[in-house]
């Protein structure tokens, strides 16, 4: 995998003080879109085992993650987004994780990964679909947050 860029402390991508991760590589070609610089796979830095380090040791006094691109769930990034994640929860389970990809919720819910998310928020980038959804580009896109309900953890829709 690799990474455009890399934001020790941002209060952009999510809630909170955050770490965030911008990866390369996505398929979707989403007109309009604001990263399109992410979109090939082969651009960026490689990320290294410091680079994973050095997220751990600056989450310790952050919020949470967020991971967005490009596409983290891009076929390629998806092995190395899985072990960042599941790194991050057993570091830190009480931080939260955000991710954002182009891929539907319905597409993505079976994949390893989800079970180390806190929020996702899906779907393509449509220009023509203006929001003032918190964290949305347009107004397709959905925010899932994942919930307690009856002892299980689940994701549901949050409509805001």
């Amino acid at each position: 995998m690799r990474f455009a860029q890399y934001y020790p402390c941002d209060f952009a991508n999510g809630e909170g003080v955050r770490c965030t991760l911008f990866v390369t590589g996505c398929s979707h070609g989403c007109k309009g879109c604001h990263n399109a610089s992410t979109w090939n796979p082969n651009s960026g830095a490689l990320f290294s085992e410091e680079m994973a380090q050095r997220i751990l040791s600056d989450l310790a006094d952050r919020d949470g993650l967020s991971i967005t691109g490009g596409d983290p769930l891009y076929p390629r990034n998806r092995v190395a987004i899985t072990d960042l994640c599941r790194r991050v929860k057993t570091a830190y389970p009480g931080k939260d994780i955000w991710l954002w990809t182009g891929y539907l919720f319905e597409e993505i819910a079976n994949l390893e990964v989800v079970q180390y998310l806190d929020v996702i928020i899906d779907g393509k980038f449509e220009r023509d679909r203006k929001t003032l959804k918190p964290w949305r580009g347009s107004d397709n896109q959905r925010l899932f947050r994942r919930t307690l309900s009856s002892g299980a953890s689940l994701f549901l829709p949050d409509d805001q």
